[in-house]
């Protein structure tokens, strides 16, 4: 694969002189048409060592305005990395529509250092390479343009690279005894990047090997790149529109909906309630703080109809849980900085650090509720949800957390009487809108959009649980009781490992 890195390629230094005037300044043209679009772009810097991934990224800066631009260089994880799923300090890091972000190496880098050390087994290390596909891929479909670059050097040219730069007392510092070592597994490296490239080139993200031998060459090849890419990218970019609601008479399904399960006559008297609280509780209490012990993160999600008892809900949760470990995420319109990103990136923000809970009052299952329904999001965009929204909760399990999400689920006539009730009285006036009549006209079209989410989310590690509203008290401790059942199994395992 590499053959082609290594064919001698040059730039003549008058050639290069003459070139860079007109190529900065289209650079600038292209970087500020770009902060007028919705697309946001990510560029990685990576190579073998040596081979000038730091210049690059410094030429890059110097040529394009760095108001619109963010470099990104993440080292060994930190403490506050390592308490989350290992996706989240990229996440963090994305830019925003119309920026450009530059990492070096990005979430490249640990799986080919840990083949070519052989701390990786090989199918270990070809899973990891299918994630980075499906990340890239989900980033792509959202609007971002992935460039790629591995800067090559043959294995002479490195060991001539690095001698030389330690000769310079001004390029010393630069080469380290790491550099080192890692040029005597020049070999293992290759064939790890040999194979990272071969499994994550594709047409929505491609490779470009540039060879580095000649530093005008190769600055100039990665420029010229990235603005050729910009251009194109630029010029195919349209106006895009909203996708029409959903309709009932076309898409209403014959038959029961999975809401149609859920038996709304359940119900707890006043001392049974009083009983199963205290109870439910207590037992939370203790297993919250065990989790903290274990260092076991929790995700709890709650959706369901408007009026339909989620605040009541959380808040007998909170009432068990000390403040310190727990941390309430109201979503609403995302903001313009949520906005500007992936529908994602808002809720990866906040996901907990170990031990602790993080409680979702609505969540990024607004792309296949209301944004599907009131076509704030197009088809294809709330279609591909269902499994980016799959693959963000099982990298939270698979990190030994937590994920538990529940739809509380009322009657129309019970949610009516909700509403009346809460334009009576002078308190709960502010809880109700006209946004929520709205909704309760659309109550078909929101039906089917759950059923499908609940028929293509619900895993075997993160559930759905379908909760009976109609009755607050009994919605209110069969969620406490969910939540105590997921925790005391959660950790009931760990402590057998």
């Amino acid at each position: 694969m590499f053959e082609t890195a290594e064919l001698g390629r040059q730039l003549d230094k008058n050639e290069y002189k003459k070139q860079l005037p007109e190529l900065r300044a289209e650079l600038l043209q292209a970087q500020f048409a770009l902060s007028k679009t919705n697309m946001p772009v990510i560029i990685i810097v990576s190579g073998i060592d040596g081979a000038g991934r730091g210049d690059v990224v410094n030429a890059l800066n110097e040529w394009l305005d760095t108001r619109g631009l963010e470099t990104i260089a993440l080292d060994s994880l930190t403490d506050e990395e390592r308490e989350r799923p290992y996706y989240w300090r990229f996440w963090r890091q994305l830019p925003a529509r119309g920026r450009i972000g530059i990492f070096f190496g990005g979430w490249y880098v640990d799986p080919i250092l840990q083949s070519a050390y052989q701390k990786m087994e090989t199918a270990q290390f070809n899973e990891a390479l299918a994630h980075i596909r499906r990340f890239e891929t989900m980033l792509v479909e959202d609007g971002a343009l992935i460039l790629k670059f591995w800067l090559h050097l043959s294995q002479e040219e490195q060991r001539k690279r690095l001698k030389k730069l330690e000769k310079n007392p001004h390029t010393r510092r630069s080469v380290s005894k790491r550099d080192w070592k890692h040029a005597k597994l020049y070999k293992q490296f290759v064939k790890a990047a040999e194979q990272a490239i071969r499994q994550t080139d594709s047409g929505e993200a491609p490779w470009l090997l540039v060879e580095a031998t000649d530093w005008r060459y190769r600055d100039l090849t990665v420029a010229r790149t990235v603005l050729e890419s910009l251009a194109k990218h630029l010029s195919l970019e349209k106006i895009t529109t909203q996708s029409k609601p959903l309709t009932p008479s076309s898409t209403l399904p014959s038959g029961l909906t999975i809401l149609d399960t859920v038996d709304l006559s359940q119900s707890l008297r006043g001392q049974e309630y009083s009983q199963a609280l205290e109870t439910y509780q207590g037992q939370l209490h203790r297993l919250a703080w065990a989790a903290y012990e274990q260092k076991c993160s929790t995700i709890i999600v709650f959706e369901g109809w408007d009026a339909g008892g989620k605040g009541g809900a959380i808040r007998r949760m909170t009432q068990a849980m000390d403040a310190r470990l727990y941390r309430v995420i109201s979503t609403a319109a995302p903001t313009d900085e949520e906005r500007a990103h992936h529908y994602l990136w808002r809720f990866w923000r906040h996901i907990p650090r170990a031990g602790r809970v993080t409680i979702y009052d609505r969540s990024w299952y607004g792309r296949v509720l209301v944004e599907r329904v009131e076509g704030f999001a197009k088809e294809k965009e709330w279609q591909r949800a269902y499994l980016e929204i799959n693959d963000f909760e099982e990298q939270f399990a698979q990190h030994g957390n937590v994920v538990i999400k529940f739809w509380i689920h009322v009657s129309q006539d019970e949610q009516l009487r909700r509403f009346q009730e809460r334009e009576k009285i002078p308190y709960k006036k502010h809880k109700i809108t006209d946004e929520d009549w709205r909704n309760r006209e659309k109550w078909d079209d929101y039906t089917i959009a759950v059923n499908e989410m609940v028929a293509r989310t619900s895993t075997d590690f993160a559930p759905w649980t379908l909760v009976a509203g109609d009755d607050k008290r009994f919605a209110r401790v069969q969620v406490l009781k969910t939540v105590c059942e997921r925790l005391e199994s959660r950790i009931k395992r760990m402590t057998r490992i």
